[in-house]
């Protein structure tokens, strides 16, 4: 019988697309951006999907007539735990999210769930009393998970709270098999449009970060920019690498050279969704660049959470690399809770969230 799962605060359904990967059946879903939830169901076109914001008196009526279900995935909302957000003040209604899913464990009985988020909701000052009421219902497990080691090109440190009735559940196994890279996601040249690095206008910091990498790199070698904001790492990196932590903003600059001059162009979509570790086939076809870009930022990379359920619901993930693979070779050349407990916890949570 197949395992049946839900997602809740959804996005674009990157834990959804690894979920299934390993053998779930996704059957609802729920979020509240309607471009993440028009994303979700062009690709689950099986799934019952609401569009809506959850909130403290939110619960599985919400889903409908949905039946059994299996594994629970949520990604409560981020943005107030990060450090992107900088200096400006944290929104508790935003990081209190992460209580509604409780109700939905609760009340469904799951035998499995997992729980992401940004690794520095564990410093959140609530995080001890959520991890404790969600204890009350499974076993929990904490991991911070590098999405670099299970098959995804990037670097991306998370959180994930594994949780199973079954007893405490054993993080997954970081893959043997060398990492994936930029190389691994760049369309081929000539693709797309560049421009010039030097003489085309572009802002002094963005070539200052190519010259630094030209004089490191010599003559000839592609890289890329960090294009928006800053780094700890001058500003760019080589292209055998997986690449930095992609966000929400349009990061990313392509330095590549074309008749012997340094060219720019920023990283496209369709490159951006392979460096999360979606396959060519994830639909993503809607809204506007910047709406894609936020999606994707947003999410979660599937061969992460694939491992991660796989490992859960001990199902032989035998490699599950077989769904990255389907991005075809396209390297460039070198030269390119209980209910009282419930109750507490969200008492005083605003009901819009």
């Amino acid at each position: 019988m197949a395992i049946r799962g839900i997602d809740l605060f959804c996005g674009g359904g990157g834990s959804s697309w690894g979920a299934r990967a390993a053998g779930v059946e996704m059957v609802g879903a729920v979020d509240a951006w309607s471009m993440a939830a028009s994303a979700y169901r062009r690709n689950f076109p099986d799934a019952h999907v609401v569009e809506t914001r959850l909130n403290r008196r939110s619960d599985k009526a919400l889903l409908g007539d949905i039946g059994h279900i299996d594994l629970v995935l949520a990604s409560p909302e981020c943005t107030s735990h990060t450090p992107a957000r900088g200096a400006r003040v944290k929104d508790e209604g935003s990081r209190a999210t992460a209580f509604h899913v409780l109700k939905f464990i609760r009340e469904l009985n799951p035998r499995w769930a997992v729980i992401e988020n940004v690794i520095q909701m564990r410093t959140w000052e609530r995080y001890p009393n959520f991890l404790a009421a969600l204890k009350e219902h499974m076993h929990v497990t904490e991991h911070v998970l590098d999405a670099q080691d299970f098959g995804a090109p990037q670097t991306r440190r998370r959180l994930f709270l594994m949780c199973s009735k079954d007893g405490p559940p054993d993080p997954p196994t970081p893959l043997s098999a060398p990492r994936r890279t930029v190389l691994d996601i760049l369309a081929p040249t000539g693709t797309y449009k560049t421009r010039p690095v030097f003489g085309s206008g572009l802002a002094e910091p963005t070539v200052a970060r190519a010259k630094r990498a030209i004089d490191v790199l010599g003559r000839d070698i592609p890289f890329l920019i960090v294009y928006y904001s800053s780094d700890g790492g001058g500003g760019w990196q080589p292209l055998d690498r997986p690449i930095r932590t992609l966000t929400t903003l349009d990061r990313f600059g392509l330095v590549e050279w074309i008749d012997g001059e340094p060219r720019m162009r920023m990283l496209q979509v369709d490159e951006l969704q392979r460096a999360m570790g979606f396959s060519d086939d994830y639909i993503l076809d809607q809204g506007s660049r910047r709406d894609k870009i936020k999606m994707l930022g947003n999410g979660v990379c599937p061969p992460v959470m694939q491992c991660v359920v796989s490992a859960l619901t001990s199902q032989n993930h035998q490699d599950h690399r077989l769904r990255i693979s389907e991005m075809g070779d396209r390297r460039l050349p070198p030269t390119q809770l209980t209910s009282s407990m419930a109750e507490t916890l969200f008492s005083g949570l605003p009901v819009s969230g």
